[in-house]
């Protein structure tokens, strides 16, 4: 395989595109299959398909998994099923490329929490991205008009994508303590946590009266959200944190909304309004300015 095929930053952004299909694919959704039931699918075709390759990998590491189960099954619980529900949920009140957006606020989330919680170092440039690329958020989420924040008047569906990038923030700062294990073993087992957590969610959502069966197009996207962001990205951004470390992985998170405005113009026939272009410029200067303070860091 070609060296630059696993370079840091291909294995990453390659995990944004993928990413950024997912919103394609919810948004697609909408309408076509419940947001609850999506999730369930989205993980019951994720589980089945890894469950061939993770086995052998399972059992021989299951001395080392079997200790620290219960914190795995969390992460899964959290980062996998709880963060999706979530996401599926806001696209069908909110706009796919909001919604991509948005998610660029995780590099804030986990920066902020490496630093409280393990004092983890961080370069003056590094603060000035994580803020730049704020200001983009802010925008987003505001639909451009920042008064909207001060006022706490938000799109529910925008909301709703603020909090699932809190799950997926704190998931990612907690995979620095997962046991060391084959990815395979990781993702098999983080699958199955949100497999279960999936069927809970199901079933409330069925309770309340709220299921809707897929047509084929619900029934596409799903399959879409089981091999692509499901297995393959998860599997890819594991291997991200672990070759330069989640603050600087979690930068390329924000490539999702511009490979997301791409698709959603492209694909969905959304429309990209001024504000958009603003913050995805704010995105891209933040990460930029935020790399350059991290080699910075590690070069003094």
């Amino acid at each position: 395989m070609p060296r630059f095929l696993v370079h840091p930053y291909v294995v990453l952004s390659t995990v944004a595109l993928l990413w950024a299909g997912n919103a394609i694919a919810g948004k697609l959704a909408a309408g076509h299959i419940s947001p609850m039931l999506l999730t369930l699918f989205r993980w019951t075709f994720a589980s089945l398909f890894i469950l061939p390759f993770a086995l052998g990998d399972v059992k021989r590491d299951w001395p080392v998994i079997r200790p620290r189960l219960a914190y795995m099954l969390a992460l899964g619980a959290i980062g996998f099923s709880s963060f999706n529900a979530l996401f599926y949920l806001a696209v069908n009140y909110t706009t796919a490329i909001n919604v991509t957006i948005e998610q660029s606020a995780m590099p804030l989330v986990v920066f902020l929490a490496n630093f409280l919680l393990f004092r983890m170092g961080v370069a003056p440039l590094q603060i000035a991205g994580f803020s730049l690329t704020l200001v983009g958020v802010a925008l987003t989420t505001s639909h451009g008009d920042l008064s909207a924040l001060l006022e706490l008047d938000l799109n529910r569906g925008d909301a709703l994508m603020m909090l699932a990038v809190l799950l997926y923030g704190g998931y990612t700062v907690a995979l620095r303590f997962k046991p060391q294990i084959h990815w395979r073993s990781t993702i098999m087992v983080l699958s199955l946590a949100a497999l279960l957590t999936a069927m809970v969610f199901a079933a409330i959502e069925f309770a309340l009266g709220k299921t809707q069966l897929p047509d084929l197009q619900g029934a596409g996207a799903a399959l879409y959200t089981a091999i692509f962001p499901s297995l393959l990205a998860q599997s890819l951004y594991i291997k991200g944190v672990e070759m330069i470390g989640p603050n600087r992985a979690n930068l390329f998170i924000n490539f999702v909304p511009v490979f997301g405005a791409i698709l959603a113009v492209l694909i969905v026939g959304e429309e990209l309004f001024l504000y958009h272009i603003i913050a995805l410029a704010c995105v891209l200067g933040g990460i930029t300015i935020a790399e350059r303070g991290a080699r910075r860091l590690r070069a003094g």
